[in-house]
This record gives structure tokens, C-alpha cells and sequence, in this order.
């Protein structure tokens, strides 16, 4: 078109003028992540002394310094590692937490689609009959085709920048939703190495408890030898044959404890049971990882996913609020159309045909019975919600790192203990069961060390999982390492703690 066909058009190259002023205009507030917290521990008391040493092995903490992503390594298992891969490869949860990013990308670049021009063209046939009697004249109507062609485009202009915060809302989706992949992805992992770290646990009380029974077994039978020789009553016999019944239940207790281990396992790799990749295991063979992180309150609000998840949803829920205040304003297209219309294909480039038009729409809410006006109220508690999840969130987070960091200390000083009882306990077992054959003591005596070697030992097998659990406790709390380059093994930066 022409320049003295725009101007004989003020009100459009007003309208043009005014968008452009206003342009930069964005209602809403604008999003500031909240500040990180200022102190810098998680506890009153230092949490970040060295543990007591148990088997022979001390956990030190290093303060700032980041987990390695690939953090199970550090148990130093080939099978472990090798779980942990077919899991990533192949869980379910994990894939839809990738396809729920992938789809909130793409309503992401739909989105954006509102700050270009929308082209549209059209073309239609029709035959009609026009009928002359509606308007009262007494000639009979006639038949014609009509052949259309048009385009037409139009452009809203994001005055009060509506169209903007909509748009800042879906980017915020798509953080949201990258986060809760990689929380996924730290719970995945998390959930595989501990139940991997049971399972070896279950098994090697199994194995306890058998070379118990092997034990209570030879008993028995030197047992019945004393009765019938009319040594001992037939009541010690039929105590040993309990005690021995008692552990066998135990026992199958333990194996169904494995079985539901490695039902979850197979759960875990996006495979049917039938086929689970069983890792071979042994608990005391794991490495306990010695030198673990401990980031300040400041690095973990911008490294655990679930913080910074609530962190991209409280940000959508501002960008909401200026959608909704932008609504309370005017609105404001400009739209054009061209086409040319006849009674024949053949005549669609006559002049006669052409029709245009070009200009402004503005739509004004005056009146909407206070919809658009509590519709904005409601952004703003929504926003108010998203901001009292996110410091739970935190605060949760602290709470979870406090946790894993006392539990640490908590089982060293228990695993010490336990494993001195357990050796005490044998060697009490074992000089017992001697006196026993040399006729000493009662039988009572060995049934009363038996049991306390057996609760010894499965104390300790317990307390010795404990601490390997508490230990990917501290490394999921801290959020996982998701943040540094894949590949690290063991964890880099940071001082050793004073």
C-alpha cells in the first residue's frame, strides 16, 4: 500500500504510534529469586566433625565442596555401576519425566508464535440460488458460483505485555519441568543403590543365620546323644530344635525381604522381574565413601532440583499475575485482509473483484462483573501459595541434610560398638561351646551365647548397611550432583573441615 493510502488513515497511524510507545510497557512484577539463606551451618551444633572410626574407617566431610553426578561410583562396585546404568537407560518414570520437558518445550515455541504476524489464506467455491422473494420483488432468483480468494494478516501488539508474561510463564514451566526430571533422576538412583545395599544386606544375614543353624544343628545332635545316654532332659532338646525353628522362620522372612528387593529392582530397570539385571553384591565388600561434601545453605538452594523446581513454579505464578493484570487493560490487533472474489474462476483477476481492508481492533473491558479484577486476586495467592512451598521446600532440605549428617556420626559410634560386640560374642560362643563339650556348663549357657552372637552379628550386618544407606542419604539430600559434569568420580573443591 502506498503512503497516500496510509495516510488517509490517522487513526491507524495513531494506534501504531501509541504501541510503539507503550511497547516496553510490562505490567506485573518482576521475578527475583528469593535470597539464599544467610547462615552458614545447618544446625546449632558443627556438624562437620570427622565421625568416629568403625571397622577401621572414618567419614571426613569437605565444606563446599560439590558432589561428583556420578556419586555411587565412589562404592567402588563394577555391579553397582552397571545397575545403575541399565536403570537410567531404561526406567519408565524417568522417560516421562524427559517427555513432560519435551512437551513443555514445544508449548514453549507455540508460545512465542504470538510475537510474529499471523498469516492466513483462504479460497472457496460455492454455487448458489438467490431467491428474490425475501425481498418481495416477483421476478424468480437466479443461480451463479462464487470463486473466492483472500489472505488476510493480523499482529496483536502486547501493549501492556500480557502476551510477554504468558509467554515468561511457559519458559518458567519448562525449568519447572527440567528439574523435576533431574529429581527424577536423583530419586531413581538414590532408590536403586539403597535397595541394592539392602539386598546384600538381607543376604548376608541369610548367610549368618545359616551358619548359625549349621551350629545349632551339630548342637542338637550332640544334644540327643547326651539324652539318650541320660546325661541332659529331653527339655534341651526340644529348646535347641526351637531355637533352630525360630531361625528358619527368620530365615524365610530374609529371603522374602530379597525377593521384594529384587521385585523393586526389576520395577527400577523397566523390566519385568523375569529378567532384572541382579547385581551380585557383597555388603561388606562395598567401599564406604570417606570424603563427603557438605555444601553451605547457599549452594544448596541453587543445586537440590526439588528447590529449584519450586523455585520455577513460584516464578510462573508471578508471571501469572502479570497476565492477569495486563487483562484488566485494553487490547489491542491489527489485522488487514486482501482477496478477489468472482463469478468465475476465469474472472478472479478483474478489478471488480478485489476487496481490501486494513485498520485496528481494540477490545475494552468495561464491565465483566469483577471476573478479570478477582482473577488477578487469584494469581496473587497463587503466588503467595508457590511462595510458602518454596521455603517449606528449603527448609525440608535443611532439615534432610541436618539428618543425614547426624545419622553419619550416630552410626559410626553404633557400628563401633556393634562390631565389638559381635566379636566378643563369638569369641564368648566359641569357648562356651567348648565347655559345653568338655561338660562344664549347662546347655542353658550356650543357648544364651548363641543368642547373643546371633543378635550380635545381625546387629552388626544391620548397622554396617546403616551407614552405607545414611551415606546416600547425605548425597541425595545434598541433591545429587545432577549440577556437575557427568563423568567426575569422588568429589572436588572445597577445604577438609577444621
Amino acid at each position: 500500500m502506498s503512503h497516500s493510502h496510509l495516510s488517509s488513515f490517522p487513526l491507524l497511524r495513531l494506534c501504531l504510534l501509541t504501541a510503539f510507545v507503550l511497547s516496553a510497557c510490562t505490567l506485573g512484577p518482576d521475578f527475583v529469586p528469593p535470597a539464599a539463606p544467610d547462615n552458614g551451618a545447618y544446625a546449632k551444633k558443627n556438624l562437620a566433625e570427622p565421625t568416629a572410626s568403625a571397622n577401621g574407617q572414618a567419614q571426613h566431610f569437605l565444606v563446599g565442596s560439590a558432589v561428583a553426578r556420578d556419586w555411587w561410583s565412589l562404592f567402588g562396585s563394577p555391579a553397582l555401576d552397571s545397575a545403575v546404568r541399565q536403570a537410567v537407560s531404561n526406567n519408565y518414570t524417568l522417560q516421562a519425566a524427559e517427555a513432560s520437558l519435551r512437551q513443555s518445550q514445544d508449548f514453549l515455541r507455540a508460545g512465542n508464535g504470538v510475537f510474529y504476524p499471523q498469516v492466513e489464506a483462504n479460497a472457496s467455491a460455492s454455487r448458489l440460488r438467490t431467491s428474490t422473494a425475501q425481498q418481495g420483488l416477483p421476478s424468480s432468483g437466479t443461480v451463479f458460483n462464487v470463486f473466492t480468494l483472500s489472505g488476510s494478516i493480523s499482529y496483536a501488539l502486547d501493549v501492556f505485555g500480557g502476551e510477554r508474561r504468558a509467554v515468561e510463564s511457559l519458559a518458567a514451566q519448562v525449568e519447572f519441568q527440567r528439574f523435576e526430571k533431574e529429581a527424577a533422576y536423583l530419586a531413581l538412583t538414590a532408590n536403586l543403590v539403597n535397595t541394592c545395599i539392602a539386598r546384600a544386606a538381607y543376604q548376608a544375614q541369610m548367610r549368618a543365620i545359616e551358619q548359625l543353624i549349621a551350629i545349632q544343628e551339630q548342637q542338637l545332635r550332640t544334644t540327643e546323644a547326651q539324652f539318650r545316654s541320660g546325661l541332659v532332659p529331653y527339655a534341651n532338646v526340644l529348646s535347641i530344635r526351637a531355637l533352630i525353628a525360630a531361625n528358619r522362620a527368620l530365615l524365610a522372612t530374609l529371603r522374602q525381604k530379597v525377593d521384594q528387593s529384587e521385585d523393586l529392582l526389576a520395577s527400577l530397570e523397566g523390566v519385568v522381574p523375569a529378567k532384572a539385571y541382579l547385581p551380585e553384591i557383597e555388603l561388606e565388600a562395598l567401599s564406604l565413601p570417606s570424603d563427603l561434601p557438605i555444601s553451605l545453605p547457599s549452594q544448596l538452594v541453587r543445586q537440590r532440583p526439588d528447590i529449584l523446581s519450586a523455585e520455577a513454579r513460584l516464578h510462573a505464578a508471578s508471571a501469572e499475575i502479570g497476565v492477569a493484570t495486563a487483562a484488566l487493560f485494553p487490547s489491542i490487533t491489527l489485522s488487514g485482509t486482501y482477496g478477489v472474489t468472482a463469478r468465475s474462476f476465469a474472472h478472479l483477476p478483474d478489478a471488480s473483484g478485489k476487496f481490501w481492508s486494513i485498520g485496528p481492533a481494540v477490545n475494552l473491558p468495561l464491565f465483566t462483573g469483577g471476573r478479570l479484577w478477582f482473577e488477578r486476586q487469584a494469581a496473587i495467592d497463587a503466588y503467595q501459595q508457590a511462595l510458602a512451598d518454596y521455603r517449606q521446600t528449603v527448609l525440608s532440605a535443611f532439615a534432610q541434610v541436618s539428618d543425614s549428617l547426624k545419622a553419619l556420626a550416630t552410626d559410626a559410634e553404633a557400628l563401633r560398638a556393634q562390631a565389638d560386640a559381635r566379636q566378643a560374642s563369638a569369641e564368648a560362643l566359641k569357648l562356651i561351646q567348648a565347655n559345653y563339650q568338655a561338660g562344664l556348663v549347662t546347655y542353658l549357657e550356650v543357648l544364651v551365647a548363641d543368642t547373643q552372637f546371633h543378635n550380635a552379628t545381625i546387629s552388626y550386618l544391620q548397622g554396617v548397611a546403616q551407614r552405607q544407606q545414611d551415606t546416600v542419604a547425605l548425597f541425595a539430600a545434598l541433591g545429587g550432583g545432577w549440577q556437575t559434569d557427568a563423568g567426575v568420580t569422588g568429589v572436588t573443591g572445597g577445604k577438609a573441615a577444621p
